[in-house]
């Protein structure tokens, strides 16, 4: 039986724990281990008036505020519009700790992004138990995701084609332009398949793209993993490719989140020459035309991709379309007011049949 263990009820179940199914009574145990995807319980100590809610198990948000009891997960941050932070050398009950995305990460804040305000601070209460023996009261801490990352996988895309998501940055439209394309070939009448490879984990942008026609989804965090790396991004990307393909879609849709020059792998990935080689199409967002150049430029000089189309708030209006295509001869097309062109455009660049019309 484990020492110093209690129940506690608790109020919000952050989405980084989804894979435990907890109940919202939980036994909590005072022996945490300091490691990633730890599922802790907190006491939310302050209120905050702007990024002050959290995705729940259920894919809701909900609204947070002092005195909530809430479950989540350790995990590190390193994000450009966003919070950044690392999981404590230690961590016991009573220690106030941070948390750093709206997933339910937690962890200490190292450096804070004005627009976001200060993160709400949070009261350590345990280490959330599972009992995985039959029988016996004995929990073991739980952990986020359904299993653990194989380094080793390796890669079978079964000749599936396969079009990649990349950004310049976080927040570059990259969500929104796989959604447009996502629609737009279930229009046409394919089954497609979609995942997100890199990040800090948050079920939202899979969430979108089930919404938006994918008949299966996946993300890192259901191998226990909170936030990429360049260590394990590769195994992660290799992993949901050849389980999804296994599926035989028609296609595969899946998004590199963060940017190419991010800390959170999409570098190490796309470095890899037996995943660019799966890759039939790379779509990149940028945010403006110098980003969308620079962008082309790093695809094509570092990673010798030719991305099929350029998309984000840089083709926002047709100033912005215009020079995309004329200064780096790369079609450019927005997906909020054009997604069906943008689809159409990948279709069309990664050979994919229109077996209906739409």
């Amino acid at each position: 039986m484990n020492s110093g263990m209690r129940s506690v009820v608790v109020d919000k179940i952050a989405s980084v724990a989804q894979a435990c199914r907890l109940s919202h009574e939980v036994r909590i145990s005072p022996d945490i281990p300091a490691e990633e995807g730890v599922v802790i319980v907190v006491e939310v100590l302050t209120n905050k008036s702007t990024y002050n809610t959290l995705e729940l198990t259920s894919g809701r948000m909900a609204k947070v505020g002092k005195g909530d009891i809430v479950v989540g997960a350790l995990g590190h941050r390193k994000a450009l519009f966003g919070y950044s932070g690392h999981i404590p050398a230690q961590v016991k009950p009573g220690d106030v700790i941070q948390m750093l995305n709206i997933g339910g990460v937690l962890g200490a804040c190292d450096s804070v992004n004005p627009e976001k305000g200060k993160p709400f601070d949070c009261r350590v209460l345990g280490v959330a138990l599972h009992f995985p023996y039959l029988g016996e009261r004995i929990g073991v801490p739980a952990r986020a995701g359904l299993r653990r990352l194989d380094q080793a996988a390796k890669l079978e895309t079964r000749k599936v084609p396969v079009v990649a998501l990349a950004g310049t940055c976080m927040e570059a439209g990259k969500t929104a332009a796989a959604c447009a394309m996502i629609a737009r070939m279930r229009h046409r009448g394919l089954t497609v398949d979609a995942f997100k490879a890199t990040g800090v984990s948050l079920r939202r942008d899979i969430l979108a793209m089930e919404d938006a026609g994918a008949r299966r989804s996946a993300i890192f965090t259901d191998f226990g993993v909170v936030t990429t790396t360049r260590h394990n991004g590769p195994a992660l990307t290799r992993t949901m490719l050849t389980e999804l393909a296994a599926g035989k879609p028609d296609v595969i849709v899946f998004e590199l989140g963060d940017g190419i020059l991010g800390t959170y792998g999409v570098d190490a990935i796309l470095e890899c020459p037996d995943i660019r080689d799966a890759l039939t199409g790379v779509a990149l967002s940028a945010n403006d035309p110098v980003a969308a150049w620079g962008g082309v430029k790093l695809l094509r000089e570092r990673f010798g991709i030719e991305p099929c189309v350029v998309t984000g708030p840089a083709t926002d209006n047709q100033v912005g379309v215009d020079l995309i295509t004329s200064q780096m001869q790369v079609a450019a097309f927005n997906a909020i007011t054009d997604g069906v062109a943008l689809g159409d455009r990948v279709m069309e660049a990664v050979g994919l049949p229109r077996t209906s019309a739409g």
